[in-house]
């Protein structure tokens, strides 16, 4: 069995002022969790749920600003192009319920935590196969997702 040693790409993490929490090798979109990180960044830890309640709820859409060809256009103020990934938000909604609960373990104040890092990886292959006619099969590649969140004391 490998034991998978992961560590955090922010830099400069300080215990007193800093909680992180991160999500790995999940089966998620990769594009998806990058543009509702990109979303969600700067923002505090109630607003972001709130946010994301309403991305999987499909009443506003996640702004997709690097991933955009072809991705329709929405009339949520302030999006051109964008979707409602409720798969990705639920998993960002999980992930902010573990940071909320770090930061509670370490007495910080839930009502001042700010979003200061939202980063998105991408994890390993799992190669697959898919059947076709005539004894042929085409590869399926499952690219797992890695997600970091490290919201500061304001």
């Amino acid at each position: 069995m490998i034991i998978m040693q992961f560590k955090y790409a922010f830099q400069n993490y300080d215990k007193t002022r800093h909680v992180r929490a991160s999500l790995r090798e999940k089966t998620i979109s990769h594009k998806h969790a990058r543009e509702i990180a990109v979303a969600i960044k700067g923002k505090t830890i109630d607003s972001a749920r709130s946010y994301l309640m309403s991305v999987t709820n499909l009443e506003r859409a996640v702004p997709f600003r690097r991933y955009h060809n072809e991705v329709g256009h929405k009339s949520d103020t302030g999006v051109m192009s964008g979707r409602y990934p409720t798969k990705a938000a639920s998993e960002f909604l999980k992930l902010l319920d573990n940071l909320e609960s770090n930061a509670e373990y370490r007495g910080m104040d839930l009502d001042r935590l700010k979003i200061i890092n939202a980063t998105v990886h991408k994890g390993r292959k799992i190669p697959r196969f898919m059947p076709r006619a005539m004894g042929r099969a085409t590869p399926k590649i499952d690219i797992l997702t890695h997600v970091e969140l490290v919201a500061q004391e304001i």
